[in-house]
């Protein structure tokens, strides 16, 4: 035997205007016509016009209508102007009510059609990261501050170039339109240049340049580079971005910071040194986890910061994307409230040596870049 489940909100709007007439009609007909309570008929098609469509609400209308000559008749109330006023009433709240579900009808129409546009241009803008990338496995994650949105401030991309496995993480000053508009010139401009410059420091570049065109006044990106070759290490390039977090085969956990600090992309007109590049090793069985700030610095009740080097545990999944998943779902609860800001998590695994390693569904080659499909067998 199952346990019956509550009915929804929904499903209790939606009985709501025939409970109201017959708790009008059930009074009317105790009480007598002297309490007045005919009129009080038009609930029923007035909240039927809350959760239904025009017609369910003119079906409602025409049954509140019957219902009121009905009653009416009982109680002759045709014989003086009462009757005829509460069909007046339920008349002019059945018309009014109709134009509103009509009104609301078409304004759902026009958000589906906004959302499914702007889903388009989501994935275009934020597209899903190649599940393997030469020797490296890719998963990500990006929560939104706001609400009924999957992109915003923060951006990522993966890119397998012939230099290497060529990676972005970064996070736009703002949000709101303005935020993702910024995000779409970076990763447009970083695409592009991933495939074309010899080196890190050449991307860098190439991304300064096409941020100061395009920011105006104090606006910047803070933003970490990565290019993962072939020597069992990893280079990066910090713009002013938190540290990357890097998972050892021992479980020890490493933070590698840049040699000096420098500004985020936007401010290099600002004067100061652009960021150097710097090398740490990065070998088969390793994790590497490249975040935004909305994970470090989301809260608790007690207002700690989210302790990310203390939750590795959660990445030892045999799948990357569920390891990620059980570490977003963990900054959820850590979190108090909804999200104040994006927060986007990128986690490259080191699947296997050079000359590549079998993963479920994948043989991943040596050469970057180069993913082939097998079939495995069940």
């Amino acid at each position: 035997m199952t346990d019956r489940k509550p009915p929804s909100s929904w499903t209790l709007l939606s009985c709501t205007p025939i409970l109201v007439m017959s708790v009008v009609a059930v009074t009317d007909i105790v009480a007598g016509p002297g309490v007045g309570f005919l009129p009080l008929v038009s609930l029923g098609p007035a909240f039927a016009g809350l959760v239904g469509g025009w017609r369910r609400t003119a079906w409602f209308g025409l049954a509140a209508l019957v219902l009121c000559v009905a009653l009416g008749l009982y109680d002759g109330l045709f014989d003086g102007r009462r009757g005829y006023t509460a069909l007046a009433s339920v008349a002019g709240v059945t018309g009014v009510g109709v134009a509103a579900a009509v009104m609301r009808s078409h304004r759902e129409a026009e958000l589906a059609s906004m959302r499914s546009i702007a889903e388009v241009a989501q994935r275009v803008l934020l597209r899903p990261v190649p599940l393997t990338a030469g020797p490296l496995q890719a998963a990500v994650s990006y929560t939104s501050a706001v609400a009924e949105a999957r992109i915003g401030g923060d951006l990522y991309e993966v890119v397998a170039s012939p230099h290497g496995v060529r990676v972005i993480v970064g996070d736009v000053q703002g949000k709101g339109l303005a935020a993702v508009e910024t995000a779409a010139v970076v990763l447009g401009a970083f695409r592009e240049a991933a495939y074309d410059e010899a080196d890190l420091s050449g991307l860098g570049e190439r991304l300064e340049r096409s941020v100061a065109r395009e920011l105006e006044g104090e606006k910047f990106v803070t933003a970490i580079l990565a290019e993962i070759g072939t020597g069992h290490e990893a280079v990066f390039l910090n713009y002013g971005h938190p540290a990357p977090m890097i998972v050892r085969r021992d479980g020890t956990v490493d933070f590698p910071q840049p040699p000096s600090f420098a500004l985020p992309l936007g401010l290099g007109e600002h004067g100061g040194e652009g960021p150097k590049p710097y090398r740490v090793g990065f070998a088969p069985g390793e994790q590497l986890l490249l975040y935004t700030d909305g994970v470090t610095e989301a809260r608790d009740e007690g207002g700690r910061f989210y302790p990310v080097g203390e939750r590795t545990h959660l990445l030892k999944g045999p799948d990357a994307h569920q390891a990620l998943e059980a570490l977003r779902e963990d900054l959820a609860q850590h979190s108090v409230g909804p999200p104040h800001d994006d927060a986007a998590m990128l986690l490259l695994r080191y699947l296997g040596h050079e000359g590549g390693e079998s993963v479920p569904g994948r043989r991943v080659n040596r050469d970057f870049g180069t993913v082939e499909r097998t079939h495995v067998r069940e």
